[in-house]
């Protein structure tokens, strides 16, 4: 081997091995953050469907299977997003995605907000469900996540 292919190889080797990343790990860690936050969504609905009548109309509350649709699709967003900023941010990645995630809840606000008071049966009260599932996703997606390290 050449000086040139040998500093290659070492420089591979070396790179490799302080990968801060272990993929199956994290695959593990991802799953469950998305099957936390559905579990986490579907008993809400179910407790606060004993507080709050659904309104049949509302289409949003109509089923726990729009619950849990629409808590599998940004949970993976999220899954991917952390798995992105630790690869390419390191240390930081943590700090950087609770920021992101902040930023994300609050603007997941606005339609509940604005558009869905205009959905027919919507009520005061599902939306504040519907905030509140929100949050609660939010934060056992941010607290999964940043909290278990995904070093080797």
């Amino acid at each position: 081997m050449s000086a040139n292919a040998t500093s290659l190889f070492l420089h591979t080797v070396r790179r490799t091995e302080s990968q801060p990343f272990s993929l199956g790990r994290f695959a593990l860690l991802g799953l469950g953050t998305v099957f936390a936050a559905v579990l986490a969504n579907t008993l809400f609905y179910y407790i606060a469907s004993a507080l709050v009548a659904y309104d049949p109309g509302f289409i949003m509350l109509a089923t726990p299977g729009g619950t849990i649709v629409m808590t599998v699709a940004p949970a993976i967003v999220a899954v991917l997003l952390y798995a992105g900023l630790v690869q390419f941010t390191g240390r930081h990645a943590a700090r950087v995605f609770s920021i992101i995630s902040s930023i994300v809840l609050i603007l997941s606000f606005i339609p509940d907000l604005t558009y869905v008071p205009t959905v027919p049966g919507s009520s005061d009260a599902q939306i504040a469900i519907l905030l509140t599932m929100h949050v609660i996703a939010a934060a056992v997606i941010v607290r999964m996540l940043t909290s278990a390290p995904a070093r080797r």
